[in-house]
């Protein structure tokens, strides 16, 4: 049963006898340990006191952000990696914790003037971290100051040789050689950071000739709307032009051909009546001339009289007198005496009527 406890015969509120000596006993057995008093209990309290601020100052604990870069003497000695570590005491050895992966960043509007004599304001964003932890604290006396500095330095090199244009709409290419040089800079400079990201998110022109430059870029772009616009009615005229050029060639080329064949023929067709006349020429005469009625009259248009016999017109109509063309050529027909080849011995007129000739006229032609 507790010495506390209900029903307990300790009414005084004190432990039981036995519980009392065994605290006692401790307590001796602790004041033991330290000594009754004197110089004896100092130096053990001192003793345990070092052998307390010996341990904490020997056990170190990197979190998983940091690097610790042991210095013994001022000196380098090493650099500890995440984890519990234990170095020499101070002052020894100390340790340095830097935080390696945080990111940081830096932001500037760097007034640049461009190769073609215009001054421009780009604005640049860089993010960067801690890569070689030594080379940050001992490379260069303040590695973030000197970032600053070699970024407005590459800044102004690379923007300075580019023109407006480029700096304006075409600044993709731009960051990538800004970051490299950047990068070379904090390497050359041995300040142990690297670039993780670099932008040119934006470039305008100082705001005392803003007015101009939006004049100029208005300017800029109907130019090229023009030259769009020409190019694309170059390309829409120029194949239709060479399509009718290429027609045009065709065509005079079937032309020639085609009347160089044909002439080739007609001599050809000529050489061989000539032949033939020779040998025979009552009969090419005949056939020649048989030819060429035949042709005549495919040619042109014929009347059937009442007797069946064919009446040749040759109409040679008056431009001025068209009507009056056409009265004359329906003048034999409603005329009967005009049919009659006996009585009818009148030449063609120019306006269109025409005698039959007779049996023997029409065999002398």
């Amino acid at each position: 049963m507790a010495w506390n406890t209900p029903g307990s015969d300790n009414s005084d509120g004190r432990p039981p006898r036995r519980d009392r000596d065994g605290l006692a006993g401790r307590l001796d057995a602790l004041r033991g340990l330290f000594g009754d008093g004197g110089g004896n209990n100092v130096w053990r309290w001192a003793g345990i006191v070092f052998g307390l601020w010996l341990l904490f100052n020997s056990f170190v604990l990197v979190t998983e952000q940091e690097r610790g870069v042991v210095l013994r003497f001022g000196n380098f000695a090493r650099v500890l990696q995440p984890g519990p570590h234990i170095k020499a005491p101070w002052p020894i050895e100390r340790v340095v914790k830097v935080n390696a992966t945080q990111s940081k960043a830096y932001t500037e509007n760097v007034p640049v003037l461009t190769r073609d004599g215009n001054m421009v304001d780009v604005e640049v964003n860089v993010q960067y971290r801690i890569g070689d932890p030594v080379r940050y604290l001992f490379g260069s006396r303040n590695a973030d100051t000197v970032l600053q500095q070699a970024t407005q330095s590459a800044v102004r090199e690379l923007v300075g040789r580019s023109d407006l244009d480029s700096v304006l709409g075409a600044r993709s290419a731009l960051t990538v050689t800004v970051r490299e040089r950047l990068q070379s800079l904090l390497r050359a400079y041995r300040t142990g950071l690297v670039v993780t990201e670099l932008n040119l998110p934006n470039a305008r022109p100082p705001e005392e000739v803003k007015d101009a430059f939006d004049e100029a870029q208005r300017a800029s772009q109907d130019k090229n709307t023009a030259i769009n616009q020409a190019q694309a009615y170059a390309k829409q005229v120029v194949p239709e032009a060479r399509g009718e050029a290429a027609r045009i060639r065709t065509a005079a080329e079937g032309y020639r051909t085609s009347t160089v064949a044909r002439a080739q023929g007609d001599a050809e067709r000529f050489t061989l009546l000539v032949e033939q006349y020779k040998q025979a020429p009552d009969v090419t005469r005949k056939r020649l001339w048989l030819d060429t009625v035949e042709q005549v009259l495919s040619e042109n248009r014929k009347v059937v009289g009442g007797d069946s016999r064919q009446l040749i017109y040759v109409p040679m109509p008056d431009p001025k007198a068209d009507a009056g063309a056409r009265r004359a050529e329906a003048a034999p027909l409603a005329n009967p005496e005009l049919l009659d080849p006996v009585t009818t011995n009148e030449p063609a007129t120019r306006t269109g009527r025409t005698s039959r000739p007779s049996g023997r006229e029409e065999s002398s032609r």
